[in-house]
């Protein structure tokens, strides 16, 4: 148990570097780009997380959470790492041409191998509890009022985008170019199942409370 909770909080700590080296990117202090770093830190985070989750006995897992629950916390870290890397970076996307903006590309490449590593980790996490219930009606029914969040949420993003844009007059709209509005439309997607994980996981624990 406690060689698990130091591998455990390793790969807390690797994943806050990690994050780190996405965000601010210090090139001028490491003489590289810390981005692609950043990015190789968090696939082996995420590696690692899988290594453990492989090691841990699925009792273990059934007692503390429910399957619904792990998915909820998991993806909330995943999401909130994304939007927050998505905003630290959101300039990148005000180039006229997406496809020849090499700083655009990567954070968007880096985005992606986020969602791959959150799609790998929940299928690992759903094996363990393959031959066991993992759905009962009490989940069935988080999983609906966690759903009107993130598609409020997301509504209500689409809307805002829409608004802005509608309502401002040419002159301050410079900065709305095509692969900046592409790129809202993916941040409210973002924003939705950030807000559908996050009502999931409060009413899970509020549930256990």
């Amino acid at each position: 148990m406690m060689t698990r909770s130091w591998g455990l909080a390793g790969l807390l700590a690797v994943a806050g570097l990690s994050l780190w080296l996405l965000i601010a990117s210090p090139s001028a202090l490491l003489g590289f780009d810390g981005g692609k770093l950043g990015v190789a830190l968090l696939v082996t985070t995420a590696w690692g997380s899988l290594l453990l989750l492989h090691r841990v006995p699925r009792s273990e897992f059934e007692g503390r959470a429910a399957l619904g629950e792990w998915r909820a916390w998991i993806g909330l870290g995943f999401m909130l790492v994304a939007v927050a890397y998505y905003l630290a970076k959101v300039q990148v996307f005000q180039g006229a041409e997406l496809w020849r903006n090499p700083e655009a590309g990567a954070v968007g490449r880096h985005l992606v191998l986020l969602l791959i590593a959150w799609a790998v980790l929940s299928q690992v996490l759903s094996s363990r509890w393959r031959g066991a219930v993992g759905e009962d009606e009490r989940d069935r029914e988080i999983a609906r009022h966690a759903a009107d969040w993130g598609h409020g949420a997301l509504i209500f993003g689409v809307i805002g985008i829409a608004v802005t844009l509608g309502l401002s007059p040419a002159s301050r709209l410079a900065w709305a170019t095509p692969a900046m509005v592409s790129s809202l439309l993916v941040f409210a997607l973002m924003w939705g199942w950030l807000c559908e994980y996050a009502a999931s996981a409060v009413y899970y624990w509020r549930d256990r409370h």
